[in-house]
């Protein structure tokens, strides 16, 4: 019974990473190791528990109802474990962490440096990228997603937020005719980020609301891209605080309608609710909540 048990808490961990290479990473064994036990099981069940492509795996009716009680099981057993073990109360474990590459210059790396050393024993993998990572698929416990956040079965927490501000070079503004209101925009060249809308809503101090297109030929997938462009002359666009204290700071970049207010970016913390680790993934989150700014 005790080899069945790991072998269906094996299977669950395949299906929670959402391939074999995944589970193995996380439990530390051989890819084809972690694929022989879930073979075994099928065959000692009887049943298919998972359709195997090239690309992914999904499960049978037989494998859902079998993770589902899984999920179950695990969730008890660590319950259990937290109620007895006297170690429970120090973190351990490992977690994989996922955020915007534009996180690594804000003010929420020193919230992540504090959470390290204040919990020595827990591992994080952090990795920074403006490809949006798939959560399950990519073997993240969590992510941090800037922007304004999506429905999903994930669960989320919010941690912060940072402001925008609609910048160009002095080179460029001053080519144009200087702008009372975002419509004066519309024939101005815009740098666009790939992961946002191609209109910009503005709000102005009295609180009116307006939105702006604008054209573009230059689409790019980072932050610091578009602020490199910025800077060439490209045109006009809408970048962290960040980003645009740097450009105001070196002379690079100048505000182009202060008095208009973008809409700031939401951060948020995201996480599967089918977390194996569930208490040091909370753990980490709750971290965030009381101490993310970006």
């Amino acid at each position: 019974m005790i080899e069945k048990l790991r072998s269906i808490a094996i299977f669950a961990t395949v299906v929670d990473q959402g391939s074999f290479r995944g589970a193995a990473q996380h439990l530390g064994l051989a890819p084809s190791r972690v694929s022989e036990v879930v073979s075994q099981l099928e065959a000692e069940l009887g049943v298919t528990l998972l359709y195997r492509t090239t690309r992914q795996l999904s499960l049978t009716h037989e494998g859902r109802l079998l993770h589902q009680k899984a999920q179950d099981m695990l969730a008890a057993a660590e319950l259990g474990l937290d109620q007895i073990s006297p170690t429970s109360r120090v973190p351990t474990g490992s977690l994989r962490v996922s955020a915007p590459a534009f996180i690594s210059q804000t003010r929420l790396m020193e919230t992540f440096a504090i959470f390290a050393r204040e919990h020595p024993q827990v591992d994080i993998d952090f990795q920074f990228s403006d490809r949006r990572a798939d959560i399950i698929k990519d073997g993240f416990d969590i992510a941090i997603r800037a922007g304004w956040l999506e429905d999903s079965e994930l669960l989320s927490r919010t941690i912060g937020n940072t402001d925008r501000f609609l910048v160009a070079s002095p080179e460029y503004a001053g080519s144009r005719t200087v702008p009372r209101q975002p419509s004066d925009l519309e024939d101005w060249d815009w740098i666009r980020f790939a992961m946002r809308p191609d209109q910009t809503d503005m709000t102005s101090n009295d609180g009116t609301v307006a939105s702006v297109v604008g054209t573009s030929n230059v689409t790019v997938n980072s932050a610091e891209a578009l602020y490199e462009f910025a800077v060439r002359g490209l045109g006009v666009t809408a970048i962290p605080e960040h980003l645009a204290c740097r450009g105001f700071d070196r002379g690079d970049l100048v505000h182009v309608l202060p008095e208009w207010k973008l809409q700031p970016l939401g951060l948020y913390a995201v996480w599967p609710n089918q977390s194996r680790r569930e208490n040091l993934t909370t753990l980490f989150v709750r971290f965030l909540v009381g101490n993310g700014k970006a």
